[in-house]
């Protein structure tokens, strides 16, 4: 069996509110975590819809960090539902909310884009402080966490282990030139033992020329995922880290349903129930194994057939809803 872990990273828009004043959480979560449209509500609760009517489950890396200016109230209403309808939650962390922190900061003064960007007691302050937060929004104690940008480094790692996490999904081998500062191969492809944590990498697929793409449900198509699914189950390979966003459905505005996305997380979720041999799985119930020493995930054979369609796909989307 290989487990999809279709993980969900859910976070209020910090340039948003930078943007338009501490006075926008009620517009920032309609914009960014129930994504309500004039077409309709693409968000959090919608792709749950989505998930359990074809019996799936997802995994929520929820940012506590809105409540330096909101207070948890804002991180409950984004917990809530998730833990009522019985998906996963977990710790996710985007920094540049502590450009709005003022004396509420855990650090004092510093700010920074990425968390790598803090020294590594600094870190270990952040995660407890966004990991308390979490817990008070209602949220069981989190195991797994995930960078905001895939800006995490070592020290990361290492801040992790200290305060008892243990998985990490930060590391991102299909994207060459991330925020990501992890002293990895871009080679590893499966879960490993990495500073005292269990790293699980993102998917990726084969690209044109061996490039790699990123396994995000804007990036590659339904038909990739399953290829590259089935391409892990063949090879005796556990898991398989999918991305998506609480925003993902829409346009890059954030003003209309992307309804070529759309239409491709529902093709995915509706392949994915009937799928052989392969099933969703979540850090509560079914976390990533260690892989064994010498597995290698791979990727599936480039296929000029699937990138083909995808890239027409994603010309449309762009022309239609803005470019990502």
């Amino acid at each position: 069996m290989t487990r999809c872990y279709i993980t969900i990273d859910t976070e209020y828009d910090f340039g948003f509110t930078r943007r338009t004043g501490a006075n926008s959480r009620c517009a920032n979560f309609d914009r960014s975590i129930a994504c309500v449209t004039p077409g309709g509500a693409v968000g959090t609760v919608y792709q749950m819809d989505r998930f359990d009517a074809h019996g799936l489950k997802a995994v929520f890396f929820v940012d506590p960090m809105p409540a330096l200016i909101w207070g948890v109230a804002a991180i409950e209403d984004v917990v809530g539902p998730i833990v009522a309808r019985g998906h996963d939650v977990q710790l996710h962390i985007h920094t540049e909310w502590l450009e709005l922190a003022g004396t509420s900061s855990p650090v004092g003064s510093r700010t920074g884009l990425n968390i790598k960007d803090f020294t590594f007691e600094e870190q270990c302050a952040l995660l407890t402080y966004a990991r308390n937060v979490l817990v008070a929004a209602g949220a069981p104690a989190p195991v797994a966490f995930r960078a905001g940008n895939y800006g995490a480094n070592d020290d990361t790692l290492r801040a992790l282990a200290e305060i008892g996490l243990a998985y990490d999904t930060s590391f991102c081998p299909g994207i060459a030139q991330s925020h990501c500062a992890i002293s990895l191969d871009r080679a590893v492809r499966v879960p490993v033992m990495h500073q005292g944590v269990i790293e699980v990498p993102i998917g990726c697929i084969a690209g044109h020329g061996g490039t790699l793409r990123h396994a995000q449900v804007t990036a590659i198509s339904a038909a990739e995922t399953l290829a590259a699914l089935h391409h892990h189950r063949r090879h005796g390979i556990d898991s398989f880290t999918l991305v998506s966003h609480s925003f993902e459905l829409l346009s890059r505005d954030r003003s209309r349903v992307n309804e070529i996305v759309r239409r491709r997380f529902e093709r995915l979720c509706a392949a994915l129930e009937k799928a052989e041999g392969v099933a969703t799985g979540t850090y509560a119930d079914h976390p990533p194994a260690v892989a064994p020493t010498g597995a290698t995930a791979g990727t599936p054979p480039f296929s000029p057939l699937r990138t083909g369609l995808r890239l027409a796909e994603q010309a449309l989307a762009n022309a239609l809803y803005g470019a990502r």
